[in-house]
């Protein structure tokens, strides 16, 4: 029987790349990855020559019969998300519950994933956390907020750079703009930066200074 290797890749600095995410990626007969062209690059960099196939949102219910088929037969798989650890935010879950389901070994190995870092760099409470992702777009935003305004951890979520002052707004809305707020970009790279303050600090922050890169917004729970 086959085996399903979860594997984490930088989310920024190559230099987070592990010696054990290497060797896997080195030893395992395909690696499935978000976007082939990204994950090639990669995998080029770190002279890793195992053969790519596509596995991402849109065709992911499609492989999972096929995929944990092959991995009954024998095959080991290495799953790679363009950036940080899969499943977080990411494809992943799909096919790890398949492999469960199937009684397929699936091993996650340790690595980069973007919320860690934020969280711990917010100077927000830590020790009990809950991880949000992404908002819903429109459809169960409201109802959302409307909950995690009830919440009483500290609250990390995901953000792209287009909806970031959106978000913010409603974060002031409906948490209150004295809410405590972290907003972390580009981690890992160059122009890394952290912005703290109240959820309408921060907004008037990244209103005067549009945001570029992935962002993580942590935020502090109700007292």
């Amino acid at each position: 029987m086959g085996k399903l290797y979860l594997v984490p890749t930088p989310i920024g600095n190559l230099d987070d790349m592990t010696l054990r995410a290497i060797k896997v990626l080195k030893e395992a007969d395909v690696v499935l990855a978000e976007d082939t062209r990204t994950s090639g690059k990669l995998l080029k960099h770190f002279e890793i020559n195992t053969p790519l196939q596509s596995h991402h949102m849109h065709n992911e219910h499609k492989q999972i019969d096929g995929l944990v088929q092959k991995m009954k037969e024998g095959t080991t798989y290495a799953l790679i998300s363009d950036a940080g650890t899969p499943a977080i935010s990411d494809p992943g879950f799909l096919l790890t519950r398949a492999c469960v389901e199937n009684d397929i070994e699936v091993e996650c190995l340790p690595g980069a994933t973007a919320f860690v870092p934020a969280l711990v760099n917010s100077g927000l409470p830590n020790d009990r956390f809950v991880f949000e992702g992404f908002l819903p777009i429109k459809k169960g935003r409201q109802t959302r907020l409307l909950e995690l305004a009830e919440e009483t951890r500290t609250m990390v979520f995901y953000e792209s750079p287009h909806k970031l002052l959106k978000t913010l707004t409603h974060f002031a809305e409906y948490f209150g703009e004295d809410r405590p707020v972290s907003v972390s970009r580009e981690l890992t790279k160059l122009y890394e930066e952290t912005v703290r303050g109240t959820a309408s600090e921060v907004l008037e922050h990244f209103t005067d200074k549009p945001p570029k890169g992935e962002l993580v917004i942590v935020v502090g729970g109700k007292k």
